[in-house]
């Protein structure tokens, strides 16, 4: 990852905004892989000079969601099998090693800010609030992988998520997926408060394969469109 100079105070609000933005529309699919990303375009519909949305496009690129290719310009990052493969490896690693540290059984306080986040996120799901859903979908995650104790292994935890954001994308679209989702939560926090490590494992490593499998069937089917 390049390291830039922060940005003026007068425009740090803005980029952040554009930025949101931006990482909203990848996760939701109104920006598809491989859709080129436009500065001109970009400038007048978020009402910002250029120099915001290239230092906006920049931060992407250095968290992997966008890709600059020469005489091409920036696009949405296209993740092939391999690549998608990897950073689900990854994530497996990361979410057993984490799930393997934590506390069991689990401490009363955990278990109920996990309930209040889930109870939250059944709700967001069943208003069809994708935005909610998503957020509230990444602080349960957050909250639980917090507990492994170590803050380093939470935060590559977050890194391959957020790297998989445009893969992620695929289980949102999909109430059946959403809702599977939830479920598997429910799980997690029953395996918390009984103590049972193996069940919690288990749960915290085949809970983000649906995302992937989503994506790669969709991935493949466009494969064989253009082939045919």
């Amino acid at each position: 990852m390049s390291v830039r100079p922060p940005p003026p105070a007068d425009v740090s609000i803005e980029l952040a905004d554009v930025i949101g933005a931006l990482e909203e529309d990848i996760i939701f699919g109104r920006l598809k892989p491989r859709e080129r990303l436009i500065e001109e375009g970009l400038a007048r519909r978020f009402a910002v000079k250029r120099h915001v949305i290239r230092e906006a496009l920049a931060e992407l690129e250095d968290h992997g969601l966008v890709a600059k290719e020469r005489n091409k310009g920036c696009m949405v990052r296209d993740f092939g099998i391999r690549d998608v493969e990897q950073i689900y490896e990854m994530r497996e690693l990361l979410q057993e090693r984490a799930a393997r540290r934590i506390r069991l059984p689990a401490e009363a306080r955990l278990v109920a800010r996990l309930n209040e986040i889930h109870r939250a996120h059944v709700e967001a799901i069943t208003a069809a609030d994708l935005r909610r859903v998503f957020h509230l979908n990444n602080e349960f995650h957050d909250t639980l992988f917090a507990a492994c104790g170590n803050p380093y292994l939470t935060e590559s935890i977050a890194e391959y998520a957020y790297l998989a954001h445009a893969i992620r994308s695929y289980r949102i679209a999909d109430p059946v997926l959403l809702r599977q989702a939830a479920e598997e939560h429910a799980q997690m926090i029953a395996a918390l408060g009984r103590g049972d490590r193996e069940e919690l494992v288990r749960l915290c490593v085949e809970h983000i394969n649906p995302a992937k499998e989503a994506y790669l069937h969709a991935y493949r089917l466009q494969l064989g469109a253009y082939a045919g």
